[in-house]
């Protein structure tokens, strides 16, 4: 029986999906959407913990089932640095949390214990089918600009039954100051 070289076979794969854009969800695809997302990683640390890719593997494999029934799977993966896990890493050692993300994405190899850090690096080591090109790091601004947009809107509206909508808070606030709560 000849021996199973697994790691010779997972990097020869694995080169193949990142040269050839495997995973690449294309907007101009004629297929149906799908949209799989998985809760982005803390890089609190030097590396991934048993929890991150054990959460992971469902839908990396729902997103494989998708793309083999005929889908277009967009299946993006990032990183979010303002997690509870991530600002405390970066209070503890005294850096900003796009640094201390920043480092922690990309790491390297423990040249003590030869295992490899970087979350990056270990979730392509696993061989999940994310589509890098969609790539998301809540640190970067170009990102959180967006989301601080929507949280501005949301905080300055008010959703109204009768009319099934949102309106500007200064409208609740008209209402409360001509009566009250009376008619809540």
């Amino acid at each position: 029986m000849s021996k199973y070289h697994f790691n010779e076979i997972e990097a020869k794969w694995q080169k193949h999906w990142a040269d050839n854009g495997t995973f690449h969800a294309s907007n101009e695809s004629q297929k149906p959407k799908y949209y799989v997302l998985d809760m982005f990683p803390y890089p609190s640390g030097a590396g991934l913990h048993v929890g991150h890719p054990l959460g992971y593997i469902a839908s990396d494999v729902y997103a494989r089932y998708k793309r083999h029934k005929g889908f277009n799977v967009l299946h993006p993966q990032g990183y979010d640095s303002f997690g509870l896990p991530a600002e405390q890493y970066a209070i503890q050692t005294g850096q900003h949390p796009a640094q201390t993300t920043q480092v922690n994405i990309e790491g390297g190899v423990d040249n003590q214990s030869n295992t490899i850090t970087g979350y990056r690096k270990q979730l392509d080591n696993i061989g999940f089918s994310y589509d890098w090109s969609r790539e998301v790091r809540t640190s970067n601004p170009a990102y959180y600009k967006w989301t601080q947009w929507i949280f501005t809107k949301l905080f300055d509206s008010w959703y109204c039954k009768t009319s099934d909508k949102a309106r500007s808070i200064s409208s609740l606030v008209a209402i409360f100051k001509k009566d009250g709560n009376a008619n809540s």
